[in-house]
């Protein structure tokens, strides 16, 4: 048999309400861990005084009771693990696991028998139920009955509120006490130990008074008092606000303090760094020394935070949670960001994100199922990072600045948490320039960008048959019927003037066609990290066969990010190679005339590559150019537009010069309309 026993899907019982988690049974102790709080109850094995086997409501079960009283409650467990659980517990722990049902009769008269911190209702020998005092709110008596009222659950989904029971006169008062000395009944009696006076609270909002207490602490404010149990204290939290001039005190609470349907599950105070506090316990040296083993003092002094926080882990005996080595780009080690409708800050730890304050975030990295970066609802500027959890719950923080986001994501691949769309991020974001990690996303697009760019530089004007409007840069005319009319309350203005356009009759200009790419022409070359994955990409589908495209895909980013800087400068160099071959092959290609001759766009800057000789480049020369120019659907270039140095009368009869040698090698006359309305214009 091995040193331990481990458990999954077990149940515990907590007033009134089983909490699933994990049991594991070793030579020191019994650990139980809550999967929904992460809250872990030990139980040294030195303390075990009786063990016990029944059925019970969702399967078989084993009650523990130890020596000081308490009993542990666990279910569902399988009939055949009842040997192996026997024999580890006679082997480590010298108890035997007795099986004992309860009683099923449903009589409701019998035997009411304390035990320590548990009343157990017995009919005959047997009990019927138990009822652990430790849940009991209060206790009244009345004639001959007793009634016990019990703390709620909000994880329950039916509570159970009060239990009566009927006895003798004579007895009430004696069942009453052996309830209430057991009970969890919170009475302010005595003096507190010390008094915190005025503390901002931000959850729940307003200034309380904190009265320390030996068992509870009790909060006082102007309209609501509350009393919390140290026992009820999960974890405590020193959270630097990112002012570095404050700083939060987190309390994390189960089950919540209540304020009327509203529960509280974080108590959050917020201290300034410079205020002071001199403080004296309401006890002696040697009762402070006794009891708190030089964790206190009877005099302390120092920043406020650090009295409160000093004085709530000696009494919890909960460590104090403060953050890691998580840096954000402003140098702090919290993010900025938005929580529904509130804005935030969220502090990502060592084991786990905290989001402050409303409504307060606490998510343990054992609970997340995955992460996910995604882009911005309303801006580039920033992206969302949203928290999926194993229960189906979704926590998405947006708003965040995208220079947070290499510092992120580097954090979350260093606490190895599940990236929904590593390698295939949707995040418009770029990383820190000085950061050595790879981001395939990234680079890829760069890498496809930048060879897209260098192959379309030699025909990226073929095509471009529509010419933009440019006035004092055109110099033909077209022969259709236009009327201008300057009009000085229109928008549109060009040169200081405004410009109404009425064409009559003339057809849309047609759309320009799509170029077609040529399927001759050499192919692009890849870059370094898709020439490593057609490499790698068999060894990958090796790893587990069967991954689908998107799967290899996600594994090979990963292992690109991997590779040291010495095994991509080999794929870096034969990259390289390629794309020198191709532009050889691509400037052979163009010189056999296979495909166009155009320059490159850096080499038409070289060059002084103008407007004219591309226009005379793709319309032709001579006549028959000049023909298509003047029936074309060119821009019109109205008087306002005429230079200077230009005149009506030149103007006019260089274009009659024109028409009529149209005429004389068409053999075709002029439309008198046309002439006549050249005449209008030109007056």
């Amino acid at each position: 048999m091995g040193d331990a026993l481990e458990f999954s899907d077990i149940y515990q019982e907590v007033k009134g309400s089983w909490n699933d988690g994990r049991l594991r049974f070793s030579k020191q102790h019994v650990v139980f861990k809550n999967i929904k709080t992460g809250k872990v109850d030990s139980i040294p094995a030195a303390e075990l005084s009786q063990a016990r086997w029944r059925r019970v409501c969702l399967g078989q079960g084993v009650k523990l009771t130890t020596s000081t009283g308490h009993s542990y409650r666990y279910d569902g467990f399988r009939e055949g693990d009842f040997e192996k659980i026997a024999e580890f517990f006679r082997a480590h722990y010298k108890v035997e696991l007795l099986e004992k049902d309860l009683c099923v009769k449903g009589w409701n008269w019998g035997a009411a028998n304390f035990s320590g911190p548990l009343l157990s209702f017995e009919v005959g020998d047997t009990p019927a139920f138990e009822i652990p005092l430790a849940s009991v709110s209060q206790c009244a008596t009345g004639k001959n009955e007793v009634t016990l009222e019990f703390h709620q659950n909000d994880e329950a989904e039916v509570s159970l509120m009060e239990v009566r029971f009927y006895v003798p006169p004579r007895d009430a008062t004696v069942f009453r006490d052996n309830v209430l000395s057991k009970a969890d009944v919170i009475q302010a009696t005595g003096d507190a130990l010390c008094v915190f006076r005025e503390l901002q609270c931000l959850t729940p909002r307003g200034r309380y008074d904190i009265r320390i207490y030996p068992s509870f602490l009790h909060l006082h404010g102007k309209t609501f008092d509350y009393k919390i149990p140290y026992t009820t204290v999960l974890r405590l939290f020193l959270l630097p606000h990112k002012d570095q001039r404050q700083i939060f005190f987190v309390v994390s609470l189960d089950p919540p303090i209540k304020q009327g349907q509203t529960r509280y599950h974080f108590l959050i105070l917020i201290f300034s760094k410079e205020e002071v506090l001199s403080l004296s316990l309401n006890m002696t040296e040697e009762e402070v020394e006794k009891r708190y083993e030089g964790k206190l003092s009877k005099n302390m002094s120092g920043p406020l935070y650090e009295m409160v926080s000093r004085v709530m882990k000696a009494l919890v005996n909960r460590k104090i949670t403060v953050p890691g080595n998580f840096l954000g780009h402003s140098g702090t080690q919290c993010i900025t960001c938005s929580f529904k409708a509130s804005s935030g800050l969220l502090y990502p730890l060592e084991r786990a994100f905290i989001y402050v304050h409303k409504p307060p975030v606490h998510l343990r990295f054992e609970e997340v199922s995955c992460v996910n970066f995604a882009r911005g609802t309303t801006t580039t500027r920033s992206f969302d990072f949203e928290i999926k959890t194993k229960q189906g719950n979704q926590f998405t923080f947006s708003s965040i600045e995208r220079e947070e986001y290499g510092k992120l994501f580097d954090f979350v691949t260093a606490k190895k948490l599940s990236i929904k769309n590593r390698g295939f991020k949707e995040v418009n974001v770029s990383r820190d320039s000085d950061e050595d990690r790879h981001d395939a996303y990234l680079e890829r697009m760069k890498a496809e960008g930048k060879i897209r760019e260098e192959a379309n530089d030699s025909d990226d004007y073929e095509g471009e048959s529509d010419e933009s409007f440019n006035p004092g840069e055109e110099e033909d005319d077209i022969e259709e019927e236009c009327v201008h009319i300057s009009v000085p309350s229109l928008p549109y203005t060009v040169n200081n003037n405004y410009v109404l356009d009425i064409r009559v009759g003339i057809p849309p200009p047609p759309l320009p066609q799509k170029k077609q790419k040529d399927g001759n022409a050499p192919k692009r070359p890849m870059s370094a990290y898709f020439l490593w994955l057609n490499a790698s990409r068999e060894a990958i589908k090796s790893e587990r066969p069967g991954m689908s495209v998107t799967e290899v895909s996600r594994r090979a980013g990963e292992m690109w990010r991997e590779l040291g800087k010495e095994q991509k400068e080999e794929w870096d160099v034969k990259a390289e190679e390629a794309k020198k071959a191709y532009e050889v092959a691509m400037r052979e290609y163009r010189e056999s005339g296979k495909g166009t001759s155009a320059p490159s766009k850096g080499e038409r800057k070289k060059k002084g590559w103008t407007r004219d000789e591309k226009k005379r480049r793709t319309s032709g020369e001579g006549k028959e150019g000049e023909r298509e120019r003047t029936t074309g659907n060119d821009s019109f270039k109205s008087r306002e537009f005429v230079s200077s140095d230009e005149s009506s009368s030149d103007r006019g009869e260089a274009k009659r010069k024109r028409k009529g040698s149209d005429k004389e090698e068409d053999g075709s006359s002029t439309p008198p309309s046309s002439e006549s309305g050249s005449d209008w214009m030109e007056q």
